[in-house]
């Protein structure tokens, strides 16, 4: 059933168009995460969404405030229960990133882990939050702030919905596959700033080469090691200087 607590002409229709999937449109909100990591808890299904027209504080990965334009950006959150591991929750940005991606028109590429990027511009930012069990994920929101591009808002949000729920269905290869030819971090020499971040926090230095079933990027340090950088584990990943 679709509930539409806001009274805006925009969300009615993104309820509208999502048909009989369960979607919470507010005309404002202070975060789309929020209310679905809520909602999460409360039980609602995979495939629910919350979907506003503003957003006071939007978020993406580990908290990291985003810049919403109201004009060019749309904002939501996927309810997602998968059955993963918790040790493969990484794997989330893998599925919703290229899944984005195939939603999205023109040549968009993937900057690791959460950025989809066409040519300079970015396009997308994705966030994930999972809430893991003993064994396994009990159920995640992915979180998405998208450039609009002249898109109708409602059928880019039915369209990114569906895409991401399929690439979470598909095989494992076939996803990694998209990304690998995706991605555009690949080549380049990097600095890991792990979590928690500061002067004397873990840092890993080298140059991206691979990614991971675990959605870990692989780094090939210079001292010839490889070495696996989880998503839910990045604080930040800058250009190397020098």
């Amino acid at each position: 059933m679709s509930v539409s607590p806001g009274g805006t002409e925009d969300a009615r229709a993104f309820a509208a168009v999502l048909g009989e999937r369960p979607v919470r449109a507010y005309p404002a909100l202070l975060s789309t995460e929020a209310a679905a990591q809520a909602w999460a808890r409360e039980g609602a299904p995979a495939g629910a969404v919350v979907v506003a027209d503003y957003q006071v504080s939007p978020r993406g990965r580990s908290g990291r405030p985003l810049d919403l334009d109201p004009e060019r950006h749309l904002g939501f959150s996927l309810v997602l229960r998968p059955e993963l591991t918790p040790e493969r929750e990484g794997w989330l940005y893998t599925v919703t990133t290229v899944g984005l991606a195939r939603a999205l028109d023109g040549d968009v590429g993937i900057r690791w882990p959460d950025v989809l990027v066409r040519g300079d511009r970015t396009v997308a930012d994705v966030g994930v939050h999972a809430e893991l069990g003993p064994a396994r994920v009990d159920w995640a929101v992915a979180t998405v702030l998208v450039e609009v591009d002249g898109r109708d808002r409602p059928s880019l949000l039915r369209d990114a919905v569906v895409s991401i729920e399929l690439a979470l269905e598909e095989p494992l290869e076939r996803i990694l596959d998209r990304q690998r030819t995706m991605c555009r971090t690949f080549g380049d020499d990097v600095r890991a700033m792990m979590i928690p971040m500061g002067p004397g926090g873990p840092r890993i230095e080298g140059v991206a080469s691979d990614v991971k079933d675990d959605g870990s990027l692989v780094i090939a340090t210079d001292a010839g090691g490889r070495v696996a950088v989880r998503p839910q584990h990045l604080g930040e990943l800058q250009p190397r200087a020098g």
